[in-house]
């Protein structure tokens, strides 16, 4: 079980209950598949995602950005139990559609970058340090089902210290080894 404070709780509802998801969404999402075209071939049936200009404009590619913070608020509204809220997307997600976990990360990233450009000022460290262990805690459901485990309590340091060990494992290419990282 992941342990929120009562900041964290209060900080990450007040961001998602201030968020315009037809705006947030779409430019999370389309910021993803820009900056990451790889992350692109999950997203095939889309239509044309050939330019910047084509993702921007792509309905589907809106819609589907509307549907993952729609998928992100359920979690807020279930923090306590975020693993049996996803339990059958990530069945979906890794199962099925053979989504490669890192892209959540990615995401994640980008949706930080949004809401950060979006809150201003008022995107401070503690409201980044919430945002970044929540989204850690939801990519990790995501790569339990590919080798990674949740761990029972999970802090900032703890998620901290997972991306230093990931940029790592990036930076000297072993990616490969990353999937199998496991809290203990």
């Amino acid at each position: 079980m992941v342990q929120w404070s009562d900041s964290e709780r209060s900080i990450i509802t007040s961001i998602f209950s201030s968020l315009d998801y037809e705006d947030i969404g779409p430019k999370a999402l389309c910021r993803c598949l820009i900056v990451y075209p790889w992350t692109q071939r999950y997203f095939g049936a889309y239509g044309n995602l050939y330019n910047p200009a084509a993702i921007k404009s792509n309905p589907l590619i809106a819609a589907h950005g509307v549907k993952v913070l729609h998928g992100l608020d359920r979690a807020v509204k279930n923090m306590d139990d975020i693993k049996a809220t996803y339990a059958e997307l990530s069945v979906l997600h890794s199962e099925k559609l053979h989504v490669d976990p890192d892209n959540f990360r990615l995401l994640a990233d980008c949706l930080t970058i949004v809401i950060a450009a979006k809150m201003g000022s008022a995107f401070t460290c503690d409201v980044q340090a919430a945002l970044q262990k929540f989204v850690a805690v939801v990519k990790c459901l995501w790569e339990e089902f590919n080798g990674t485990l949740l761990p029972e309590v999970l802090s900032v340091s703890t998620v901290a210290l997972y991306y230093s060990h990931v940029n790592k494992c990036m930076n000297k290419k072993l990616k490969k080894k990353c999937a199998y990282f496991r809290f203990y």
